[in-house]
């Protein structure tokens, strides 16, 4: 027996995503493998197990592994976890006023309504917006087995059988959501279907039938135990794992009774849904034509269910009193996601306020949509570009449906993550010359790959760090890793003559860096007999933005990585629960190396690109023009709002107003300067 014990370095520790990685690497292997967290052990190859461990960042595990290829599996698993079990965690990030009202070891049971006057309930908001309407109340079907007849409990469809069917439900539902361009939401599916593979859920069902217990119970039970000790756990995160398995268990439940899938039925006019909670699987379903937004009693800012609804952009509020279940039906209520209210029967005074705000919302909406393909200029004729983050072709094209001047950043994590070995060098060529095509001669700036830290790849192998955001990541980690980096390299040169492709270093904190990296570049351009392409560095390191006059000389452009930078100035972790307020890109001491990077990029006749969250900020945006910025990389919904700003100010007016901003002592100070200067 071999075994080892390692610390959890994932932020959110081993929540669905990580787990899956774990337990699909130990399903590799022939020998029994256990995890063992304080007084729980866990089957490595059962997801549901691992889940259980209730593993968080810090938490030390222990590994064991006996069995003909117990070396090997206990080195390749060390390594997997060491890097973090291709975890990134950006699906899981909470919206602002849940991350400023989350604490890191809290239960996740939210709070208390304060009911400073009647028909007011305090949650948390789980999705911004705001919907006005009257209340829906849904009920989730509960399928009591006891309630049921003896010919009711029998199984229309065997256990096993409903199981695949299940699958392929979930596959269906996947599908569904990347057709929407929610290509990282559908991910929770996949997870979903992880589930429904899991060794110890599955043989524990299997087990209960065999002694005799029927199939439908058998079924239920095993998962509302499950479900119930994954909700026990101390962490938010991974507790709110419970409804995913809940809401498998009942589609599986279902299948085997001949129910097939459920539907929601709701009201022709459109409503505010208030239900005690929704599954992952309710929510992906509803219809955003009848569904203006909806308020729960149970789930979290970081469940499913609040990802979805993100996605969606459906408004969203979790963590309400249940009293607010008692609302009569088609109760007009307001319900906010930004700061987590639901008011019901709102004075004519309220609703006004809340109708007005809405309508003036939706009409810039429609109004920057339909003038999305028009330049972002001021009206007194500063130009400033506005272009678009992409992950993906589909993101170049929907890109330019939205309006977009070209990529800004194409993050090219995308090929590496969620494999279990590297892309080769012709799938890369043939990602980037379908982007490079797809956009022709507008710009897109391809990062080179940007792991380490809160992004680690499985098969790169990464020493232990004590501060992975510190260590070996960014253009440090692929300079250490010349073949990597230099098949990356070869693509995109081989691909920049099908468009307009620029190449960009993320991470470089000194002009060693740089040169080393462009070095290899200009060696392999050499080498393919294409011609040269703008190189730049991602600003986002407080060293480069320091040294930006001496780096102007050498580089193209710039691209200021607001939200590294920000994290890095103020010694902020950008995710953590009860910092997380303190981090913000307008702060004055993030301001004024935002504008010393201008500056200098402007002496030396260079470009400064903003590719951050400031980015699409409307209080930031008129500080960053006012400093000079040349282009702003953003959301790809956000583009259209972005440029009607930009045409709706006068940048003479702004430049008075950056100079004042950088004289300011705290980012509170700055948002309300622009504030009272532009209303």
């Amino acid at each position: 027996m071999k075994q080892i014990e390692l610390v959890i370095q994932n932020q959110s520790g081993l929540h669905a995503r990580p787990a899956k990685v774990l337990v699909n690497l130990a399903k590799r292997f022939k020998s029994d493998i256990s995890l063992q967290h304080e007084a729980k052990r866990a089957n490595a190859k059962s997801m549901v197990s691992v889940l259980t461990l209730g593993a968080v960042m810090g938490s030390r595990i222990q590994i064991q592994a006996q069995g003909e290829d117990e070396e090997l599996a206990i080195a390749e698993l060390e390594a997997a976890i060491r890097s973090g079990l291709g975890d990134n965690d950006e699906a899981y990030a909470l919206p602002p006023a849940a991350k400023a009202e989350s604490k890191p070891a809290a239960p996740p049971v939210q709070p208390k309504p304060r009911q400073s006057e009647p028909g007011l309930f305090q949650g948390l908001g789980a999705a911004p917006g705001i919907a006005i309407g009257p209340v829906f109340h849904y009920q989730a079907e509960e399928l009591n087995l006891d309630a049921l007849n003896v010919e009711q409990r029998d199984c229309k469809v065997r256990f096993l059988d409903a199981l695949d069917l299940a699958k392929e439900q979930l596959e269906a539902l996947h599908r569904q959501m990347v057709e929407k361009k929610m290509a990282a939401e559908a991910a929770i599916f996949e997870a979903h279907k992880e589930l429904l593979e899991d060794i110890d859920l599955v043989d524990a069902a299997q087990a209960r039938i065999t002694a005799g217990t029927s199939p439908a119970k058998a079924w239920q039970s095993v998962v509302d135990e499950q479900a119930a000790a994954v909700a026990a756990l101390k962490d938010p995160l991974l507790a709110a794992r419970a409804d995913d398995l809940r809401d498998v268990g009942q589609r599986v439940l279902r299948l085997m009774l001949g129910l097939g899938e459920k539907s929601m039925a709701l009201p022709e006019t459109p409503v505010v849904l208030l239900a005690r909670e929704l599954s992952p699987s309710d929510t992906a379903c509803l219809d955003a034509e009848r569904v203006l937004g909806f308020g729960l009693v149970n789930g979290g800012p970081t469940s499913h269910i609040a990802i979805l609804a993100r996605a969606m952009g459906l408004p969203a509020v979790v963590g309400l009193d249940e009293a607010m279940l008692a609302l009569a039906e088609k109760t007009p209520v307001i319900l906010n996601g930004n700061d987590g209210v639901l008011r019901a029967s709102p004075s004519a005074e309220a609703l006004i306020q809340a109708q007005a705000a809405q309508q003036r919302w939706l009409e810039n909406r429609l109004a920057a949509q339909e003038k999305a393909s028009l330049p972002a200029v001021t009206l007194d004729g500063y130009h400033v570009d506005v272009t678009a983050n992409a992950g993906s072709a589909a993101n170049a094209v929907e890109a330019l449906k939205m309006g977009a001047d070209g990529i800004g950043l194409l993050r090219t994590e995308f090929l590496f993550l969620e494999r279990s070995e590297a892309p080769s060098e012709e799938e890369q060529y043939a990602v980037y010359h379908t982007i490079a095509e797809t956009m022709k001669e507008k710009p897109v700036i391809v990062r080179t790959l940007d792991i380490g830290g809160d992004k680690p790849l499985p098969y790169i192998q990464l020493k232990a760090e004590m501060n992975p955001f510190l260590g070996e990541r960014g253009v440090r980690l692929c300079l250490n890793r010349p073949e990597l980096f230099r098949e990356q390299l070869r693509a995109i040169l081989s691909a920049a003559p099908a468009g307009n492709l620029r190449v960009m270093f993320p991470m470089v904190g000194d002009v060693e860096e740089f040169r080393q990296a462009k070095g290899m570049l200009e060696e392999l351009r050499r080498e393919l007999g294409v011609p040269p392409v703008p190189v730049g560095i991602m600003i986002e390191v407080p060293s480069a933005a320091l040294l930006a006059d001496k780096l102007a000389p050498e580089i193209d452009f710039f691209s200021i990585g607001t939200n590294d930078l920000t994290q890095y100035t103020l010694a902020v972790d950008r995710g953590h629960p009860s910092l997380a307020a303190k981090h913000d890109g307008l702060h004055p001491a993030v301001l004024r190396l935002i504008a010393h990077t201008i500056e200098s990029a402007h002496r030396f006749g260079k470009r400064a690109d903003i590719c951050g969250e400031l980015g699409s900020d409307p209080l930031a945006v008129p500080v960053l023009l006012g400093l000079g910025i040349d282009e702003l990389s953003v959301s790809i919904p956000a583009v259209a709002t972005v440029k009607a700003q930009v045409r709706s100010l006068t940048h003479a007016d702004l430049q008075t107003l950056a100079r004042e901003a950088l004289d300011c002592s705290t980012a509170q100070e700055v948002r309300a300067l622009v504030k009272k200067k532009l209303g």
